[in-house]
């Protein structure tokens, strides 16, 4: 990414991914989708995943910030080896990948997600199915972290993946927040130097984030303040539609 946006309608689409990613970041994480959707709209896609990364990152402080004190370390830890082997999967797809197919690329992941998530609402719920074994958990995490690295680093698209494996975790709502917070803060930071070396974060995209940090504040506080207000399920259900809408209009 050479130069800003000179369109304000460009500007007022930016501006709306970065609040949609603040929001997700401290509330609904499903909303993020439209975020990439936003980003890939405006600026060619692959250049938009670096010039989303600085942003993911502001919201992750607001993340951290407000939710801090409820974090499972413990699962973060089991994740990380495997997530850092995913993180190179996607760095390898980036290398070689040109613009005409990310957005097939971010497109199909988004839609691969979705339906991950679909398929888990037809399953028991985690009060009602079996406690897993030892090695079916180290599977789960070893199969979440590789997808949500490669996720993360293609398309910055890891919140489905994490949302899931979170969820049928039986996680409670801080706890699943804060350690999404935290997992998202890790990762997003660690991808730095591989999209920087890819050529995709640079100092322009840098600065685009000083830009948008107010948006990214508005979306974060207004997700903090209507996470407890919104029916969980219906919010789901949209989220699941939206993210269906936003991958199937990449890949068209």
């Amino acid at each position: 990414m050479s130069a800003f946006p000179t369109e304000p309608s460009a500007w007022l689409l930016l501006a709306l991914g970065a609040a949609l990613v603040g929001f997700a970041k401290t509330g609904f994480g499903g909303v993020a989708s439209l975020a990439i959707l936003l980003f890939a709209t405006v600026i060619p896609a692959k250049e938009s995943t670096g010039a989303l990364l600085p942003v993911l990152i502001v919201a992750d402080l607001f993340a951290i910030r407000f939710y801090r004190h409820h974090v499972e370390w413990p699962v973060l830890v089991g994740l990380a080896p495997w997530v850092v082997a995913g993180v190179g999967v996607g760095a390898v797809v980036l290398w070689f990948a040109d613009d005409s197919h990310m957005r097939v690329v971010i497109g199909t992941i988004l839609l691969a997600l979705l339906a991950m998530q679909v398929y888990s609402k037809l399953r028991p719920s985690p009060a009602e199915a079996r406690p897993p074994s030892g090695l079916a958990r180290r599977s789960a995490a070893a199969g979440a972290g590789v997808a949500a690295g490669a996720a993360t680093m293609v398309a910055n698209a890891a919140g489905p993946v994490m949302v899931l494996y979170l969820m049928l975790s039986g996680f409670s709502k801080l706890r699943f927040l804060g350690t999404m917070a935290w997992f998202f803060f890790s990762v997003n930071l660690f991808k730095v130097p591989f999209s920087a070396a890819l050529g995709l974060t640079t100092w322009h995209t840098l600065a685009l984030a000083a830009a948008l940090v107010p948006a990214v504040a508005l979306g974060a506080f207004a997700g903090r303040a209507l996470v407890h207000r919104v029916d969980q399920r219906q919010f789901e259900i949209a989220t699941l539609v939206l993210s269906g809408v936003g991958a199937g209009l990449l890949i068209i």
